[in-house]
């Protein structure tokens, strides 16, 4: 079988592909990031509880989503999927007051993580298959960006200015 194109006009693939973000050329999961960032600032007006409910059911839908877009296209973990990388940056931000840089600093953190896949990130991208397996690498890429994000956030407080 052939590698197949995602189709926009399938509602799971463009949530899948990011609202099409992951259709960038270069770095789509950095795209993909940036796409999440206008989801973050909106959830972010809910209280904790409308967050929290918000980030699981993006992280809830994933798995089939990113499953059934990597099927559809006969392909494992297409670069363009970057529903992933929406449920990290959720997590990453959870709790995280709205300004701009705790936007970049979230940004940034969860981009490096999900770059350089400390374990057991490296462990869990190469041996998880499916959608979940599309999905765990960034999910916990996530938390430990929150972790630093949070250390941050408490040791400099001035980031939430």
């Amino acid at each position: 079988m052939e590698f197949q194109r995602p189709r926009m006009s399938n509602p799971v693939h463009f949530l899948a592909f990011g609202f099409g973000s992951g259709l960038a050329p270069i770095a789509p999961g950095t795209f993909g990031t940036l796409a999440a960032l206008p989801i973050w600032w909106l959830c972010a007006q809910l209280p904790l509880w409308g967050y929290l409910l918000a980030t699981v059911l993006i992280i809830a839908v994933g798995p089939y989503l990113c499953g059934k877009t990597s099927h559809d296209m006969n392909v494992h973990d297409h670069p363009g999927i970057v529903w992933d990388e929406i449920a990290g940056l959720m997590i990453t931000m959870i709790a995280v007051p709205v300004s701009p840089w705790t936007a970049l600093a979230g940004f940034v953190l969860f981009r490096v993580f999900d770059i350089i896949k400390p374990w057991p990130i490296s462990w869990l991208d190469r041996h998880v298959e499916g959608g979940l397996g599309i999905m765990v690498d960034d999910l916990l890429a996530g938390v430990y960006a929150a972790l630093v994000l949070q250390l941050m956030l408490w040791q400099w407080p001035g980031l939430t200015a």
